[in-house]
């Protein structure tokens, strides 16, 4: 904090807790109110000279933080994998996204700017961006070390100062950041909090001088974070925040590249712990039955299995309260009469039984309107749903509350360009799922979120626009 690595003032601490065997591994700062006052005075002393600061220094400082992210990776990844509980060769593969991303964004540092307006004699008038000052980073447990280091990014380059709050439940890769921007950062440009969403992480949302603040996570916290944000003072919050995304395979569609698309879909890898899954697979009526015994024999094969172990295909599940949500909906399922296919059971077995692991699931015939189709499990549950035709089809896909991503197979471009312009959602692939292209703003529509990222409005809404009007004579 303010350039020195502390403790919490209270002295407090909170168990780290490694999910593949439930073992305390270490312990991080348990942060609050009074660190957050401390890391605001910091970032507020800081804001100054970091808007001072050219933007090709600005850039500068991210293009070094990425080469060291880069340097660190296999050990950055470990401490993912041992905390999150994702395959390490998820969490290696997440370096690469990271260091692409920060470099990608701070080279857009020259980008940022105003324009001019026609002119009244005797008159200029232009438009510059400025930055907000502190902005506040909340960030999600899934990808640690990626979020943590590519949140930073945007607003860094729009020359605010940044205080960033990882997930309680996997901090250990943004502590271990935090040496290097230690050393490649003035003090107090960027700082991380580590501690209780509802401690540390409301404290920062509520605090008055932070008028900047984004988020990622559940839709029911970020509504909370808009209503906690808005009694404090006006902010400008944005949010991306869950989803139930639908892929949508048509009768024309190639059908093997939609099975795997399908499989990329949901994110098995990292446990279908990611907003992004396509976690409703709506399946044309005529090729219905095939299609889910192929998609059902291939997730039938992956194997759960301990993190570090190069051969397991997806691993321990974050938490055990989130273990038991992801039992719970699939007992959910069950009571909805939609036929398990297959896994949904805790396993138990040798080295896997301390530990949240638990096998993919995949039920079918899934009534679209009920809590297996309609609420975001953030597991490894796949739910699929027949359709009759495209009006159908699209209706299921919009039924829901959210609008993250969507995906569609088929070979018909009439279809494709319909999809994507019916489909609720921010995001769309088309004969393609799960990933995600450098300059591609990414965000969502209804609850699932405000703003986009991953592009140059994301640095753009870490600025604010002052018009002004000069007079000559």
């Amino acid at each position: 904090m303010n350039g020195d690595l502390t403790g919490a003032a209270s002295g407090a601490t909170l168990d780290v807790i490694n999910p593949a065997t439930n073992a305390v591994i270490g312990s991080i700062p348990r942060c609050d109110e009074r660190d957050v006052e401390l890391a605001v005075a910091g970032a507020t002393r800081a804001a100054a000279g970091w808007r001072a600061t050219e933007p090709q220094m600005r850039a500068a400082a991210l293009l070094a933080f990425a080469d060291a992210i880069a340097e660190r990776g296999d050990e950055l990844a470990r401490l993912d994998s041992l905390d999150n509980g994702s395959p390490l060769h998820e969490m290696r593969n997440d370096i690469g996204l990271a260091t692409s991303q920060v470099r990608y964004l701070a080279g857009l540092a020259l980008e940022v700017r105003g324009r001019t307006m026609p002119e009244t004699e005797g008159r200029l008038h232009y438009t510059v961006h400025e930055p907000f000052g502190v902005v506040a980073r909340i960030i999600a447990f899934n990808h640690p070390l990626m979020f943590a280091a590519t949140k930073l990014a945007a607003p860094l380059v729009a020359g605010n100062t940044v205080i960033l709050k990882p997930s309680e439940f996997t901090s250990l890769s943004a502590l271990a950041m935090a040496e290097d921007l230690q050393r490649l950062f003035p003090p107090g440009v960027v700082q991380v909090l580590t501690g209780l969403g509802t401690e540390a992480g409301d404290a920062l949302v509520r605090h008055p001088s932070i008028p900047r603040l984004a988020f990622i996570g559940s839709a029911a916290t970020g509504r909370r974070i808009q209503a906690s944000a808005a009694a404090a003072s006006v902010k400008t919050v944005t949010l991306e925040l869950g989803g139930k995304n639908p892929i949508v395979v048509f009768p024309d569609a190639d059908l093997d590249l939609a099975v795997e698309g399908a499989i990329r879909g949901m994110n098995f890898t990292w446990q279908g712990q990611s907003c992004g899954s396509t976690s409703r697979l709506l399946v044309h009526q005529d090729c219905y039955d095939d299609f889910v015994a192929r998609v059902g024999e291939r997730i039938s094969g992956m194997r759960a299995g301990p993190p570090l172990d190069p051969e397991s295909d997806l691993g321990a599940i974050v938490s055990k309260q989130q273990l038991d949500k992801v039992l719970s909906y699939v007992e959910i399922g069950k009571s909805e009469h939609a036929r398990l296919v297959t896994g949904g059971e805790r396993l138990t077995d040798g080295a896997l039984a301390a530990g949240n692991f638990v096998s993919p699931a995949l039920f079918a015939d899934v009534d679209p309107g009920g809590r297996l189709a309609s609420e975001e499990i953030f597991g490894p549950v796949l739910a699929a749903i027949p359709f009759a035709d495209y009006d159908e089809a699209v209706a299921i896909a919009n039924s829901v509350e959210y609008g993250l991503t969507a995906s569609a197979f088929t070979r018909d471009l009439r279809t494709a360009i319909g999809f994507s312009r019916d489909v609720q959602a921010g995001y769309v692939w088309i004969n393609e799922t799960s990933r995600h292209f450098i300059g591609a703003p990414f965000g969502g529509v209804k609850n699932s979120g405000v703003g986009r990222e991953e592009d140059l409005s994301e640095i753009e809404s870490y600025t604010q626009v002052k018009t002004v009007n000069m007079r000559f004579g």
